[in-house]
């Protein structure tokens, strides 16, 4: 820019400062003279016009100015602006499109197309447009008063829309849906809820051995353990073996979480050392409590009868869960995705519940259910009495016996070198 074009530029911006428009335009009348299509004199004469309400003339300025400045979306924005006070909404939609086009980033081009096709009625176009300015502005800091509303507005009309949308849709398939069997119904309604927001998706997260190509299933399907309606049957009998074994010096229970000394403070710290959520083992990492199993003869039976992991130092487990009124287990997840949890409630007052990714159940007396303890879960008991559940793993159903086999191979070699390399280093 030359010396010249410099001072026309000055002069034109402080008489538009004063209110002396048409110095102003006086000045960039003689910047285009010199260097016709300058793009910055063609835009600022664009917006006098638009201030003044003369939006065929801003509309031209703003084309101009494009022509020499195609690479501008700011330049694309102010067409649109034009575009719109001249009520031309597919000349606004073109414009707010070269602007995107040159950056999808561009945050006032997405939301003034969004709010361009609302105001059109393109209803699903305006949700997914909206959903993207949303998705966009949450990574903002500070955002004005004004843009704060509009960005409120915007999720109560994607929210609305979402739930119209999931009514029609819910609608259309409830008749299949009602006729498919309890699995399907499951999943089906599952995809549904993420598919409308309703609820996330959860994955494994395993803190040790994470076997590849598992179903990521929150709760496993009855179906994989067809000994469970058997176990439910004995569901009174180990009640009362474990009221009995209460009775005898508290029935051997102990914390459930128990850290080491020196342990930073984490979500764990208020149950540590603490009966709130307390356990009586019968089998602990493969080791039988001989103390806890005499008393409940009747419970290690139905136990010993199913097909449980037999991993020595790892499995199997199986411990009374008791958990006293007013505490929460915080959410959490295992260890390994290669066995199944199984619950079997035995005390359960109202207001006792259990969470496993994105779904919650209530505890049910004598009712038996499996998860996968790799996904988030958490617990809590909102009574004022003592919930327990009888809690033991199993295989994950989706392991072979073959695959079964090659694991417990897996860590008896590994647990045979931990221990040659312990061995050699006494040496």
């Amino acid at each position: 820019m030359n010396q010249q074009i410099g001072r026309f530029f000055q002069q034109a911006a402080e008489a538009r400062r004063t209110g002396r428009n048409g110095e102003a335009q006086a000045a960039l009348t003689h910047i285009l003279a010199l260097q016709p299509g300058e793009p910055q004199a063609l835009n600022m004469l664009g917006m006098m016009a638009l201030e003044n309400g003369d939006f065929h003339a801003a509309r031209m300025h703003f084309l101009g100015a494009t022509q020499s400045d195609t690479g501008e979306p700011a330049l694309w924005m102010n067409v649109a602006a034009a575009q719109r006070g001249l009520g031309d909404g597919e000349g606004e939609r073109a414009a707010l499109q070269r602007a995107i086009d040159i950056d999808q980033r561009n945050f006032m081009a997405q939301m003034r197309l969004a709010q361009l096709q609302q105001r059109l009625g393109e209803v699903q176009a305006a949700a997914d447009s909206w959903s993207k300015v949303l998705a966009m502005s949450s990574g903002m800091g500070d955002l004005p008063p004004q843009l704060v509303d509009t960005l409120a507005e915007a999720r109560g009309f994607v929210t609305n829309h979402q739930a119209r949308l999931a009514s029609f849709v819910e609608d259309g398939v409830a008749p299949l849906l009602a006729d498919a069997d309890l699995r399907s119904q499951r999943r089906f309604q599952a995809c549904l809820d993420h598919e409308f927001g309703r609820r996330p998706l959860y994955q494994n997260q395993c803190s040790g051995l994470h076997y590849p190509f598992l179903p990521a299933d929150e709760y496993f399907d009855r179906d994989h353990f067809p000994w469970m309606a058997e176990l439910e049957a004995k569901t009174d009998a180990i009640r009362a073996e474990f009221l009995g074994l209460i009775e005898q010096q508290g029935g051997n229970v102990r914390p459930y979480v128990r850290q080491d000394p020196g342990t930073p403070e984490n979500k764990w710290t208020a149950l540590d050392g603490s009966l709130d959520w307390g356990a009586a083992f019968l089998w602990e990492y493969g080791v039988r409590n001989e103390a806890v199993c005499n008393a409940c003869p009747q419970t290690v039976a139905a136990l010993e009868a199913l097909p449980r992991a037999d991993i020595p130092g790892r499995a199997p487990s199986a411990f009374f869960s008791l958990l006293k009124p007013h505490s929460r287990i915080p959410a959490h997840s295992g260890v390994t995705n290669t066995r199944a949890i199984i619950h079997l409630p035995l005390i359960v007052p109202p207001g006792c519940y259990f969470r496993v990714g994105g779904e919650t159940r209530a505890w049910e007396e004598g009712q038996a259910f499996a998860f996968d303890d790799t996904i988030e879960h958490e617990a809590w008991n909102d009574s004022a009495h003592l919930r327990v559940v009888l809690i033991f793993d199993m295989w994950n159903p989706h392991l072979s016996l073959a695959e079964q086999q090659l694991l417990k191979q897996f860590y008896a070699t590994a647990d045979a070198s931990r221990a040659q390399d312990a061995l050699g280093a006494g040496v």
